[in-house]
């Protein structure tokens, strides 16, 4: 059995139905689904706004590369391009965590080489299980309390935009 934990966001397009579509195709993989948060951008480049959530997954028939082989085609569904580094895109689907483990393939870094830094991945994931720890890092409420408070600042739930499981 494989777990893992995955970041989605969005902000092309129909931002909710993105996020929608990862939770309908994963389907009775989807063992926990946070609410949707309105995101600041991160990185420097001048874009909308993004929608988040965090999913924990669960499949005994998908090992940590077919988590991300899963995501990347959800993401080319979306129509996803990768113009611009840090830039808008219609969906991003990133691998947090898979069963704990380490990796240094440049195709898959685990666990998520910058989820400790980002207030977007913490804060949905703690909200879907509160006692997360990240792979080599620690909890995850730890890394959201060291965060800077700006950081935290630019993450919102919102109360009028929900996932929903079929």
């Amino acid at each position: 059995m494989s777990t893992a934990v995955l970041s989605i966001g969005s902000n092309l397009g129909d931002r909710l139905a993105h996020l929608q579509l990862v939770l309908d195709e994963l389907g009775p993989a989807v063992t926990a689904c946070s609410s949707v948060y309105v995101t600041a951008p991160w990185g420097g480049v001048e874009q909308v706004d993004f929608l988040n959530a965090v999913l924990l997954v669960s499949d005994a028939g998908t090992d940590c590369w077919g988590w991300l082989r899963r995501g990347q085609q959800l993401e080319a569904r979306a129509h996803r391009e990768r113009v611009q580094h840090w830039g808008p895109r219609s969906l991003d689907v990133d691998v947090l965590d898979c069963d704990g483990l380490h990796s240094d393939d440049p195709r898959l870094l685990l666990p998520h080489p910058r989820a400790h830094e980002r207030a977007f991945v913490l804060l949905p994931w703690l909200e879907v299980d509160p006692a997360a720890v990240l792979t080599g890092r620690g909890p995850v409420a730890d890394l959201l309390a060291a965060l800077p408070a700006g950081e935290r600042a630019g993450v919102h739930r919102s109360d009028d935009q929900r996932l929903v499981r079929a």
